[in-house]
């Protein structure tokens, strides 16, 4: 329950909310105009996409079955996407069904509700632990720390499994709890879910001081708007851009069952802002780096 200081439980209520009603709309009424080409671009020629952020939960799975999740994925053009879930037998069943298209990313939650008690449930590790030892994942993700949060026992060990197994982190957090994991370990790889939610001057903060992070700009519409068949990117983020074409990814975020339906709207709406930057830009946000960084280490089985 949030309280009248904007505080739920004594916590600042998560960015994400905030962001709810702007991204609806920009993402569902504005992306419904880049139907058919996108500058000049075919379905069938259409820029690829890597989302760097899916999940395919329970309640996902018991509404859209993988046959159909994977349809959708293939119709939005989706070269390769990162995919976790609550529980994990989302992400491996969506695995079986297309190991050409899908990575796994294993996130702590047995089930959506563990978002606000995993941290402080010491029997989360033993979770992670079996099913690391059953299964193969590219990363551990996405998990939700704020703050200092980042310190507590489990949320340390995460960050050492992923050490030990050579495991990137897809980490929901604020800066300062990036800023702990990689005190941690100053070798972590952490991907920076929703680009924290920050200013894109505080973004390219993060990256001119940990090399090691990148960044994904899913659940987010402030950074470009669509009108249309043509978009234009927000003029600080496209600096950010510029300046780090190769630490940014795009990602849908399907955090409940309905936005499934919104991926290949969401992967057209991507193409429409992309098109805004130079080519070697957008190419490298809509699916390079993706790629560089976890689908060919994956393949070549160098996790």
């Amino acid at each position: 329950m949030v309280d009248a200081s904007g505080t739920e439980a004594g916590r600042p209520v998560w960015p994400r909310r905030r962001w709810l009603i702007g991204a609806v709309a920009s993402l569902g009424g504005l992306a419904a105009g880049a139907r058919a080409k996108v500058q000049g671009e075919t379905a069938e020629g259409a820029l690829p996409i890597f989302d760097a952020h899916l999940h395919y939960s329970h309640d996902a799975w018991e509404r859209l079955p993988p046959r159909e999740a994977v349809a959708q994925m293939r119709q939005a053009g989706l070269k390769r996407a990162m995919v976790s879930s609550s529980n994990d037998d989302g992400t491996q069943k969506l695995y079986a069904e297309a190991p050409d298209l899908v990575l796994p990313v294993l996130r702590p939650y047995r089930s959506r509700g563990e978002v606000g008690t995993w941290l402080r449930d010491e029997s989360v590790i033993g979770h992670l632990e079996a099913r690391l030892a059953r299964y193969k994942y590219l990363a551990i993700g996405e998990y939700h720390v704020n703050g200092n949060d980042a310190d507590l026992p489990v949320m340390r060990r995460v960050v050492q499994l992923a050490r030990e197994r050579r495991l990137a982190l897809h980490s929901h957090s604020d800066a300062d709890a990036v800023e702990r994991q990689f005190r941690q370990d100053p070798a972590a790889r952490i991907l920076w879910a929703h680009s924290g939610f920050d200013s894109p001057a505080n973004v390219r903060t993060m990256l001119r001081r940990y090399p090691n992070l990148w960044c994904d700009l899913a659940f987010r519409s402030d950074h470009a708007v669509v009108d249309g068949q043509r978009g234009r990117v927000e003029p600080a983020w496209r600096e950010a851009f510029l300046e780090f074409p190769d630490r940014f990814m795009v990602g849908t975020d399907t955090f409940t069952p309905e936005r499934w339906f919104f991926v290949v709207e969401h992967a057209r709406w991507s193409r429409a802002w992309l098109a805004d930057l130079p080519r070697s830009v957008a190419e490298a946000i809509a699916w390079r780096n993706g790629e560089r960084l976890f689908a060919q280490p994956w393949h070549a089985g160098a996790r």
